[in-house]
């Protein structure tokens, strides 16, 4: 039983922490296009 319990455990921190570092790199992306498109309002180009 406590294997199981630990499994449990184990994977439920790793799917966690997945989804955060995908919340994360979404953020990033979303952060990335708003400053692109404020360079381009500004007649700079996007890096």
């Amino acid at each position: 039983m406590f294997q199981k319990a630990t499994t449990v455990v184990l994977i439920g921190t790793a799917l966690v922490l997945a989804g955060c570092n995908t919340v994360r790199g979404a953020a990033k992306d979303v952060n990335s296009v708003a400053n692109c498109t404020e360079n381009t309002m500004n007649g700079q180009q996007c890096h």
